[in-house]
């Protein structure tokens, strides 16, 4: 007996969601907000829009098809089969959180309110989602194969990421390391070393960068290449500042050891929940991962 195929939609709460968590209810939530000079209305809009937004997706799925809904914060815990099609409805970082986890599924990234996000990631109006469906599960739609960065430790842990990885001290304190780019290699103290992809260019990366007195050439979200900022290097004695900031080729690797004798850390697209520890003579190299996250081209 064949299984049906199955529309996963993935969302986060909306800020009008955990504040009526946090107070109660509505009214309660809508009071405390009026209290501080602060309307209500803008977000019951936006939880509104992006639940009309869910609806509609979930709409284009054939009546034999199976539904579910899930949280990001469910999607660490969440298997996916074979014939997925995944939806990811909401801000751009939603798609973000849920590349590490979908292998090779196609995505389709949902835009609930343009006024209100990028959509740089979620591209597509909840309309055109909708029409894309079937086809995504027939793998009959264009894709955009975003680049991905990946971790590996010398114990065999890994950690791939859409936008970017951060490697540091888990609280953002001093974080102590050697790094090597290429054939230089330096002993460092600094706030962390941030490596981003194409995609994470657009956020993280591309502030840290305008910072720079000379910015780097950043990657595109499909080149295979990425792009390393060491965060506030700090030119103390043993310690250098002279790398803080380069491109990683595709087949080369960025390697960090570890210098931390407690809270270092790996995590992936901001999420802090699921990182790597990285204790004090681990050694990860970072580089263009294998695979590519498959987002459905508006």
């Amino acid at each position: 007996m064949m299984v049906a195929p199955r529309l996963v939609v993935v969302t986060r709460r909306s800020e009008y969601e955990l504040l009526v968590r946090e107070h109660g209810t509505a009214n309660q939530a809508r009071f405390v907000l009026a209290e501080r000079g602060r309307s209500f209305a803008a977000l019951e809009r936006l939880h509104a829009a992006n639940e009309d937004a869910v609806a509609t997706v979930l709409s284009g799925a054939p009546k034999a098809w199976r539904r579910v809904r899930i949280d990001r914060e469910d999607l660490t815990s969440f298997l996916f089969e074979p014939g997925d099609v995944v939806a990811c409805v909401g801000q751009d970082g939603v798609v973000a959180n849920a590349a590490r986890y979908v292998g090779e599924h196609y995505v389709l990234g949902v835009n609930p309110d343009p006024a209100s996000y990028e959509g740089v990631l979620v591209r597509l109006s909840p309309a055109a989602a909708r029409e894309r469906v079937e086809a995504a599960a027939a793998r009959a739609v264009p894709v955009e194969r975003r680049t991905m960065a990946a971790a590996m430790l010398d114990d065999g842990r890994a950690i791939a990421a859409l936008n970017d990885i951060f490697i540091g001290h888990r609280s953002h304190q001093s974080a102590r390391y050697s790094l090597k780019a290429g054939d230089r290699e330096e002993r460092q103290s600094s706030s962390g070393v941030v490596i981003a992809t194409g995609a994470g260019a657009t956020g993280w990366a591309l502030s840290i960068d305008r910072e720079r007195r000379e910015p780097l050439e950043l990657p595109k979200p499909t080149d295979a290449a990425l792009a390393f900022f060491v965060r506030e290097a700090w030119p103390g004695r043993g310690f250098g500042a002279s790398i803080t900031a380069g491109r990683v080729a595709a087949g080369a690797t960025l390697e960090v050891r570890s210098e931390m004798p407690d809270s270092g850390v790996i995590f992936a697209d901001g999420i802090e929940a699921g990182y790597l520890e990285f204790p004090w003579g681990s050694s990860a190299g970072v580089a263009v991962a294998a695979r590519t996250l498959n987002l459905v081209a508006a």
